[in-house]
């Protein structure tokens, strides 16, 4: 198609708005694409989607595809065995959401109702809901765990608060003493490369027992991790050692649960896709108050109550344009600004949209 066509019919335009209706990126980048086709079944089968799609819109109102992402990296992770991080696995369970949404939207409510040709894709779509559950019930956000997620983790984080527990205990109880309290910069417990410490006065470094583990700008405070805590914090280096262990085995065995169904995965995005795609071009045709244009093999063009689609709506003056049958030649008179380019842009961009599948603002049996 010659770029610089489609630029002065301004089809750019119509694809920008396109792209506003879809609610993924990969919709998106499909609208993105839109091309006008020369394959005569091609366009009947798009233009029948399209057709198909704002069917059900007005019969059941708008669907949203937005919270889509866009897997298609993690899936190719997943086929070499890499474990996901918890947004990968969040950003699957929502996908999975989409689906689930999407295929409850294409039930037909009863079994007689009439098919139609999005019927197929939708029968497509696997939610997946026992993948889909098990992640939500094991990764709370995105940068936190459930404790539930496994026995194993749970008893470590339990442990965990014992243990922190402990340590402020004694702090607590040595800022309160006199012997300590009185050599500290501030009755405050304060972390160090995750350990506990106390901020000492320089010049009792001496009398409070413990390791230095930094120091203030000024070198007055020192921050020293007493003796008498040096083994609990221990403990709970070696606890987050085996809580992070824990983690990365709960994100492992969720990242393989996930690679048990990738393909399956990869089917509902590439479904999704192509119905975000279609829905798309259905919600600009609801825009504007398109219709399906019909086609002919033979040259001729018969336009009823035409509209250009990027105009007021309310503004424009609707155009007849029928040539090719009876005669071959139109002229096109009248002043400046009398409508003449708008004329010729409209019949050319409307030609273009119904090339890409786009319904177009005129009355019905267009052609």
């Amino acid at each position: 198609m010659n770029d610089r066509a489609l630029r002065i019919l301004e089809y750019p335009k119509i694809i920008e708005k396109l792209v506003g209706y879809a609610g993924s990126p990969m919709g998106k980048d499909k609208c993105r694409a839109l091309v006008p086709s020369s394959d005569i079944s091609e366009i009947l089968k798009s233009q029948m989607e399209t057709t198909d799609a704002l069917t059900r819109v007005y019969k059941k109102g708008s669907l949203s595809f937005s919270g889509m992402y866009d897997i298609r990296g993690s899936l190719l992770r997943l086929k070499v065995g890499a474990s996901l991080g918890m947004v990968e696995l969040l950003n699957i369970a929502k996908a999975l959401d989409v689906a689930l949404r999407v295929k409850t939207y294409g039930r037909r409510e009863t079994d007689d109702e009439t098919r139609d040709s999005l019927d197929p894709m939708f029968a497509l779509i696997e939610p997946l809901s026992n993948l889909s559950r098990e992640i939500r019930r094991c990764i709370l956000d995105e940068e936190t765990v459930a404790d539930d997620a496994s026995s194993a983790l749970k008893n470590i984080r339990r442990q965990i608060r014992l243990t922190n527990d402990r340590i402020h205990t004694q702090l607590n109880s040595m800022v309160t003493s006199q012997s300590v309290g009185s050599r500290l910069q501030d009755n405050v417990v304060t972390m160090r490369g995750g350990r506990y410490c106390l901020p000492v006065k320089a010049e009792y470094r001496s009398q409070v027992p413990g390791l230095i583990h930094d120091q203030s700008s000024s070198g007055s405070t020192l921050f020293i991790e007493p003796m008498a805590i040096v083994k609990l914090n221990n403990d709970l280096s070696e606890l987050a050692a085996k809580e992070k262990a824990e983690i990365e085995r709960i994100l492992q065995d969720l990242s393989a649960q996930a690679a048990e169904s990738a393909p399956a995965l990869e089917q509902n995005t590439s479904v999704l896709t192509e119905l975000d795609f279609i829905f798309a071009r259905a919600s600009l045709s609801r825009s504007y108050k398109g219709s399906e244009p019909r086609f002919n093999e033979n040259g001729y063009i018969n336009l009823k109550k035409a509209r250009h689609p990027l105009l007021d709506r309310n503004k424009v003056v609707p155009i007849d344009i029928c040539m090719g049958k009876d005669f071959k030649m139109l002229i096109i008179t009248g002043p400046n600004t009398g409508g003449k380019t708008v004329s010729l842009k409209t019949v050319g961009l409307l030609t273009l949209m119904g090339q890409s599948g786009l319904h177009i603002p005129a009355f019905e049996n267009s052609e």
